[in-house]
């Protein structure tokens, strides 16, 4: 009997592959980054072939570093960067153009064009999501009008969309076509009531039904993967998870009013409402946040910020302050505050709760006195700012305040950070023994549809506390360091014309 899980975590920077065993620990794990492709100011791809190349190479070198066989895993789960958004051909299974990634923000026209008749919100009600270029939905309209290798397709009939779980099913199972209801949730497309694409959004956005993926639960059977392709061997594909809901399976917030925070390229606060769908009035989404097989879809709030890893990523790649991403800890202790200085990383504009493209990045009070290390500090700052306005606008629309916040994700291990993060928060952070709490939801769908593992009881009852961090800043300095905060923010709006 099979003893292991994989779950494939394909995200915005790099591609896991992770074997867990039963108790939800890691057996092995291998990472690889792709390509960053910036064709013009704004936009942001990926190439879809290097993306499957990667996750075909990791899951074989995971499995030969634990020395198991591809039949040693009772299933594999799929996670990913949600909206980012393909077309590939149906017959020769070809992408059609580089993936265009969710940070892109190329349809910025086509969703104001869009928004004249009903505004930004005016598919809010039946999607949870506001008009924004963050969404698949306006992406796979513009790849129709401005890609002659996609229109073309779509004029013969040849055109499938999918993001990236959808490409990488089909290429695991030699041509299985659908998605789940998360990542569905995420493409400005999909009515949340009735969990199907909705006929009306299909026809003003200009969609045609047929080149879009079946939605399924997030935990079922979605096919075998190819006895003739790389694995030589038919393993189940049995669950998959937008990235940020995986995180939220990972971190077993299976309760209403539990909630989780990732910390990666951008960073996603979600909070579990149950059954329940809370229509966001202070900026938030509104998202599916799981199904498991036939039980009712389980709904969550979203907080969603562009930038905060990517920041980091930037210090060390664009302006050299640092060689390596783990180093900025280390730079940021070197001062005691950020000197009176403030970063809001509006690099393609702001996400929830302001929702404005027209939003560039600005470093605000900067003198003579400011060096290196400042410059770092309010860079880990604006992560922990971004994150408490997320906070605040979640407690405004459920009415539940946030009792502790459990935190995920490569940034996790900086404590310089998690320390003002509970300082910001006013609430206990709390750190998981897993911090791969994306691969490991995938692992947690594909393990309940397999009958791995029973039920979500039993997946609770892995979660296991590392540490925890406790608010220390007085109350005074907390509102005057958020105040200089939100002064900032008014700083950056309206500066892209």
């Amino acid at each position: 009997m099979a003893e292991y899980i994989g779950a494939i975590d394909q995200g915005t920077t790099s591609t896991r592959f992770i074997i867990f065993n039963r108790a939800g620990r890691i057996v092995a794990s291998r990472q690889k980054e792709h390509r960053q492709i910036y064709p013009q100011p704004g936009w942001v791809e990926h190439d879809p072939i290097e993306i499957w190349q990667n996750t075909a190479e990791l899951i074989l070198a995971a499995l030969r570093a634990a020395a198991l066989q591809p039949q040693d895993l009772a299933g594999i789960g799929i996670t990913n960067q949600r909206e980012t958004t393909l077309l590939w051909d149906r017959e020769t299974g070809k992408p059609l153009h580089n993936a265009v990634v969710w940070q892109d923000t190329r349809t910025d026209q086509l969703c104001r064009r869009l928004a004249e008749k009903g505004g930004q919100d005016r598919f809010r009600a039946k999607t949870g999501l506001p008009l924004a270029t963050y969404f698949s939905g306006p992406k796979v309209r513009w790849l129709m009008e401005n890609d002659i290798d996609a229109a073309a397709a779509l004029r013969e009939g040849r055109a499938l969309f999918g993001t990236i779980d959808s490409w990488i099913l089909w290429n695991l199972t030699g041509g299985i076509h659908a998605t789940d209801i998360s990542n569905a949730s995420r493409t400005l497309l999909m009515n949340l009531e009735s969990l199907a694409w909705d006929a009306d959004i299909l026809k003003e956005i200009g969609i045609p039904t047929e080149i879009l993926p079946k939605i399924c639960s997030s935990s079922e059977i979605f096919g075998l993967t190819r006895r003739d392709g790389f694995l030589k061997a038919e393993i189940p594909v049995a669950g998959i998870l937008g990235d940020q809901q995986a995180a939220l399976v990972g971190q077993s917030c299976f309760a209403v009013g539990e909630a989780k925070n990732t910390y990666g390229t951008g960073c996603f606060l979600l909070l579990n409402t149950g059954r329940e769908i809370v229509r966001s009035q202070n900026g938030l989404l509104t998202t599916v946040a799981y199904r498991f097989g036939q039980e009712p879809a389980s709904y969550a709030l979203e907080g969603s910020i562009a930038i905060t890893g990517a920041l980091v990523q930037w210090v060390r790649d664009n302006l050299g302050l640092i060689e390596k991403s783990a180093d900025i800890e280390a730079l940021a202790r070197s001062v005691e505050d950020n000197g009176g200085i403030c970063f809001v990383p509006a690099f393609a504009g702001l996400f929830a709760p302001h929702w404005r493209s027209d939003a560039r990045g600005v470093l605000v009070g900067l003198t003579g006195y400011i060096n290196r290390g400042h410059i770092a500090r309010a860079v880990l700052e604006a992560t922990a700012f971004q994150t408490r306005e997320i906070g605040e606008a979640m407690n405004k629309d459920s009415g539940i305040d946030l009792k502790s916040l459990k935190v995920d994700g490569g940034m996790v291990v900086n404590e310089l950070l998690m320390q003002f993060q509970a300082d910001m928060l006013n609430v206990p952070v709390i750190r998981p023994t897993v911090t791969e709490t994306t691969a490991l939801g995938a692992a947690y769908a594909a393990g309940l549809a397999t009958g791995f593992w029973r039920n979500t009881e039993e997946l609770r009852a892995h979660w296991q506390e590392d540490k925890r961090w406790l608010p220390q800043m007085k109350e005074e300095l907390r509102q005057q360091q958020y105040r200089m905060w939100q002064k900032a923010v008014q700083r950056s709006l309206g500066w892209a014309e």
